[in-house]
């Protein structure tokens, strides 16, 4: 039979196939022009859902998963890294689709092309809106009509973010695993040298009590919105859909709580608040574009390239920018916990 498991590995969620997802934290970027990738600010801890079964609210007990902290206007992206074989990822934002706006699905589709193709994917910033570019994810609350969710329905129920993998069917998959092997080998017996490796994108960029008389509690209604735009193509997938499985291999909830909610829940300090962009500029710290010169950019849907940016919902940002310096700018390439009990969503 099938595992379907799903696990926290740290604060590295591990669904069947060998996927591995992490939130990052990073600088919120400015809504207007377009940016290179933001450097990572450490990664957001990750808890799951059923270690606070009596504290969480009865809407998280429901849906099952994990939960993480996140601040009003924080922004956050989604890395890949340590993926160890080839799988079909779909991402949802308050279940639509980041890749095709559409709804959310059990089943992949390629008209739209509504998953990324892993490990080729490293990683992802925001929604796919711009002929090579996304809009970074940036987390609001439910009610405002702000988030994608609630742009892209005209409602706001589900928030958080939704994953879901399939892996390779067996033919395929043991094809893919003789060619590694075969490079493997090839790789053993050519010199090694120093420099940037494979490695780099499989990381970070940057180098992050109940209530009372057991009265149920509202959600910790947190979802995504849209903020600045950002360079990096989503890919499109260069292989057949009928080398996918019909049927997911795992999936999980990840709610969005605030930092008072995460603290009430878990009885743990949440992160601080994110650096401020002046002072992560006068460090000298990286940014990053990344260019798959094999790949293909995946066109943005329609959908999604409609979607506004918080600040129509929450007024302007006026910590002043603090854009990199050229020389800021980096091009890139050419033991697991119990299982996270999944819910009704």
């Amino acid at each position: 039979m099938t595992d379907t498991t799903v696990r926290i590995d740290g604060n590295t969620l591990r669904l069947p196939g060998g996927v591995a997802v992490r939130f990052i934290r990073t600088l919120r970027l400015p809504e207007t022009g377009t940016h290179a990738l933001p450097p990572g600010l450490g990664e957001f801890p990750v808890r799951r859902v059923a270690d606070y079964a009596d504290t969480v609210p009865q809407a998280c007990r429901a849906r099952g998963g994990v939960m993480l902290p996140v601040y009003l206007r924080e922004a956050m992206w989604l890395s890949f890294g340590g993926t160890t074989e080839p799988a079909a990822l779909q991402v949802g934002v308050g279940k639509v689709c980041a890749v095709s706006g559409k709804p959310w699905s059990d089943r992949l589709s390629r008209k739209p092309q509504n998953y990324l193709t892993l490990p080729r994917q490293p990683w992802l910033d925001g929604i796919n809106s711009g002929k090579g570019t996304v809009r970074q994810f940036v987390a609001v609350p439910l009610g405002l009509g702000a988030t994608v969710e609630g742009q892209v329905t005209g409602e706001e129920v589900w928030g958080g973010v939704q994953l879901q993998s399939f892996a390779l069917k067996e033919p395929q998959l043991a094809k893919w695993r003789e060619e590694e092997r075969r490079r493997a080998e090839r790789a053993r017996a050519m010199p090694q040298f120093g420099g940037y490796g494979a490695a780099m994108p499989m990381s970070a960029p940057a180098p992050a009590a109940a209530p009372a008389g057991g009265a149920p509690r509202a959600a910790a209604a947190m979802g995504l919105g849209v903020g600045g735009s950002m360079r990096q193509e989503v890919y499109e997938d260069d292989r057949p859909l009928k080398d996918w499985t019909d049927r997911p291999g795992g999936r999980v909830f990840v709610h969005l709580v605030t930092p008072p909610e995460w603290r009430r829940i878990t009885g743990e300090a949440p992160p601080p608040s994110p650096v401020d962009r002046a002072a992560y500029t006068q460090a000298g710290l990286p940014w990053f574009d990344y260019y798959d010169q094999d790949a293909e950019d995946l066109a943005p849907s329609d959908t999604l390239e409609a979607v506004k940016p918080v600040g129509d919902w929450l007024g302007d940002d006026h910590e002043p920018w603090q854009p990199p310096t050229p020389g800021q700018v980096v091009p890139l390439k050419d033991a697991q916990g119990k299982p996270v009990e999944d819910g009704d969503w």
